[in-house]
């Protein structure tokens, strides 16, 4: 447009308004000839997601400070009898809450264009609810630390709960174990698409709803550490999944249309082999093993109900207990239509995998009876700083593929992949290799074997606080000196590793670009309706 009013500027020199009129068409059509070849051009397919990702129990710290509430997390560290492997707490953590411009800048030095990171529920409502008060300064925090990351190039990609529950809504009706929470979840999500959503794009509504509900309601390992494997998982995952749905169709009326941004759920779970590979019933139960744990809450979102093997299996349980209906509870026919399809994509956290032995076992058990499997892990398998995570690279492409095949191949985001140690070492060649191979799978998943993997994360950005382990178990690829009140931060080697491999990924795949077709339109019609009246004015045509 400047380009055509500097040549209009030279018209005024012309011997008469005839010529000036012809003049001016031509000076139009070089102009938007001009427009079209140097328009900036837009990425015909999405950027590949490349980032790290936390929590913000974990990170933060300031559990008490600028008016948060307590969580359930809160309460559960300084519980008499909670066991915290170290008797720590997240109380300070890794102060984030003051130290997030720094987190940003190491996130920059990283090269990553994304981030993964949660808000916390009572830190913006300090008492679970809207009618008990929004806490301003703590939606602040979360303004600011989405404009720090945009200002840096950095995509934020936001988990509205990752297991720290206001504490009030706990003490009130019990949480997530009655469906009064509902309501308050759809309206904290609502509340934070208010406010962040015309700068997030990218949305989870739960993060690992199998851990918090069978760690924290089932067994009590973790918050609010309710035991009950029997009745209380099931309760509160169908509350979960009700919520989920109520705030995924509320995104997709009341925001998606201006917002243009995406919602999904985060779910956790293993690849899992048969432990006899020639027995057709261990084959069975590798298959079940997965429904009870992926598809107890991936069936529900992509199809609107539970896995068949799930609801005939408690079914029969539940009647040969003599209990008058399942203990797996049903979702009405409105519930099931809200459920299906209320994902726009698949997050996957994923670390290890198991072998699954078929062994009929107790009718009134709970849920691991439930499945009648034993499960168990290849002790030729490496492990890690945790005893639960065993290094098995193939199962995250193997896990990919069978839920792009059960799933009709949806986007998928790896939200979550890494892996521990005790020490926290700053030389730590193991994590390098751990990324290596399991990166390289996720890339033979998608390339070889076309899954529509759009996304990876490490987990973590730092070493942090690891829920019922304290501070003994280490997974980030950023050191903290939690021995040091101002928690410095250091790369670690596997840091670097993932700065130069991110850098080498986005050199060398990057996505094939073209023009925008509609704004070189508008633009090249702008300049043409400019010529025409410029022109019938320069040569005193009437209109």
């Amino acid at each position: 447009m400047r380009q055509f009013l500097n040549i209009v500027n030279l018209l005024s020199a012309a011997p008469n308004s005839k010529m000036a009129s012809r003049m001016t068409f031509v000076a139009a059509i070089a102009v938007t000839l001009m427009l079209i070849s140097s328009a900036p051009a837009q990425c015909t397919a999405e950027e590949f997601l490349w980032g790290t990702a936390t929590s913000a129990y974990q990170i933060e710290g300031a559990w008490d400070v600028d008016g948060k509430g307590m969580s359930i997390w809160d309460e559960f560290v300084r519980r008499n009898g909670t066991t915290i492997k170290d008797n720590s707490t997240a109380d300070i953590a890794c102060r984030s809450y003051e130290k997030y411009k720094e987190d940003v800048q190491l996130l920059k030095q990283l090269g990553v264009n994304s981030y993964r990171f949660s808000i916390s529920w009572p830190r913006v409502l300090p008492n679970g609810t809207l009618a008990g008060g929004i806490n301003e300064k703590g939606i602040q925090y979360y303004v600011n630390l989405v404009d720090e990351l945009l200002a840096n190039g950095i995509q934020p990609l936001a988990t509205l709960y990752h297991w720290d529950l206001p504490l009030t809504l706990q003490n009130e009706f019990q949480g997530w174990e009655s469906e009064q929470i509902i309501p308050h979840f759809v309206d904290y999500a609502k509340l934070m698409f208010e406010r962040l959503g015309d700068k997030v794009k990218w949305w989870l509504t739960f993060n690992e709803p199998w851990v918090f509900t069978v760690l924290g309601y089932g067994l009590g390992a973790h918050a609010p550490g309710t035991k009950d494997l029997v009745n209380t998982v099931y309760i509160v995952s169908h509350n979960l999944l009700r919520a989920h749905a109520k705030a995924y169709r509320l995104y997709e009326k009341d925001f998606k249309p201006r917002q243009q941004g995406k919602v999904g759920i985060t779910l956790n779970g293993a690849y899992v082999l048969p432990k006899n590979t020639s027995s057709e019933l261990d084959k069975k139960a590798a298959q079940r093993s997965m429904e009870f744990s992926f598809s107890w809450y991936s069936d529900p979102v992509y199809f609107g109900d539970y896995p068949e093997e799930m609801k005939t299996r408690i079914g029969n349980k539940s009647a040969a207990a003599g209990l008058p209906k399942s203990r797996l509870p049903e979702f009405t026919a409105e519930e099931k239509a809200e459920l299906k399809g209320s994902s726009d994509f698949f997050g996957l956290n994923y670390y290890t995998s198991s072998l699954a032995e078929h062994k009929i076992l107790s009718n009134d058990g709970g849920y691991y009876d439930d499945q009648d499997i034993v499960s168990t892990m290849d002790p030729s398998w490496p492990g890690s700083g945790s005893p639960w995570l065993k290094v098995t690279p193939f199962g995250i492409r193997e896990g990919i593929k069978w839920l792009s095949a059960r799933y009709d191949n949806p986007p998928l985001v790896v939200t979550e992949n890494g892996v521990s140690d005790n020490d926290g070492t700053t030389s730590d060649q193991h994590r390098i290799d751990f990324y290596r191979e399991y990166i390289g799978n996720v890339t033979q998943a998608k390339n070889e074997f076309k899954c529509n993997v759009v996304g990876y994360f490490a987990w973590s950005l730092m070493d942090n606080f690891e829920w019922a382990e304290g501070y003994t178990e280490y997974f980030g690829i950023v050191a903290v000196d939690f021995n040091d009140p101002e928690r410095p931060r250091t790369l670690k080697d596997s840091a670097k590793w993932y700065r130069d491999f991110i850098a080498a990924e986005m050199t060398t795949q990057a996505p094939a670009t073209t023009p925008k077709a509609g704004s070189i339109v508008t633009a090249a019609l702008g300049v043409l309706t400019m010529a025409f009246g410029l022109a019938l004015s320069l040569a005193k045509l009437p209109f």
